[in-house]
């Protein structure tokens, strides 16, 4: 596996930049995540052609987790960074604590039997309901669709969940662009304890993030030794 580098990257403070703020760190999380999106994307953003080979996901307003296979750079002195070598050491059974968010969806079939598309995985679980109850029984589809989710990404990637992780912080969010519709995702937030059952699977997946939208700051596990 690549090398890694954690790292968090926390927007400074001083009267500079707090005359930009509002920019910076909108009020929305819709215009948040479009700000952090690319403010970011300016830390690894090295050469105009660069494909995205980092992870990212917001802790709190204007302070931001990254997982990359190159230490940030911030170009425009923005941000107070702090990073180190990622290089945990596992073995089958470990117990990890983790914390995960993610844009959980399903594929599902289209119009056309050769076209498919990807369904949210709570709005799919609602869609056979009648529409007046759907509100009622969100709080449960979030949690048995976002489990049976993780569970799946867990068969794929050498891991298994406990069966109460949390699941919790659905967020549905609408993304304006320059042209074309506005970009639509939703989010899910999951915290609790795993079982590594393959060790450098996991490892490799943990690089690569789960789920989709990972350019919005989904898909990063972070990690730690279980107590």
């Amino acid at each position: 596996m690549s090398k890694l580098y954690l790292g968090r990257a926390r927007l400074k403070r001083d009267v500079p930049l707090a005359a930009l703020a509002a920019l910076l760190v909108p009020k929305t999380s819709e215009a948040r995540t479009a700000a952090a999106h690319r403010l970011v994307w300016a830390l690894f953003a090295d050469t105009p052609k660069r494909e995205r080979d980092f992870l990212w996901r917001e802790e709190k307003p204007g302070m931001f987790m990254t997982l990359s296979t190159r230490p940030p750079v911030d170009p425009h002195d923005l941000f107070v960074l702090d990073h180190q070598e990622f290089t945990p050491t596992l073995t089958t059974g470990d117990r990890l604590a983790f914390s995960l968010r993610a844009n959980a969806t399903v594929a599902r079939s289209g119009a056309s039997a050769t076209r498919s598309h990807r369904a949210d995985v709570v709005m799919d679980a609602l869609k056979s309901l009648p529409p007046d109850t759907r509100a009622e029984a969100r709080r449960d589809a979030v949690v048995t669709a976002g489990r049976l989710w993780l569970f799946g990404q867990g068969r794929r990637a050498g891991f298994v969940p406990d069966e109460d992780v949390a699941v919790d912080g659905y967020d549905q969010r609408r993304l304006p662009r320059e042209e074309g519709a506005p970009l639509r995702f939703s989010s899910l937030d999951f915290d609790g304890r795993l079982t590594v059952t393959d060790p450098d699977l996991f490892l490799r997946h943990l690089a690569l993030g789960f789920g989709r939208a990972k350019a919005f700051g989904c898909g990063l596990m972070l990690i730690r030794r279980a107590r």
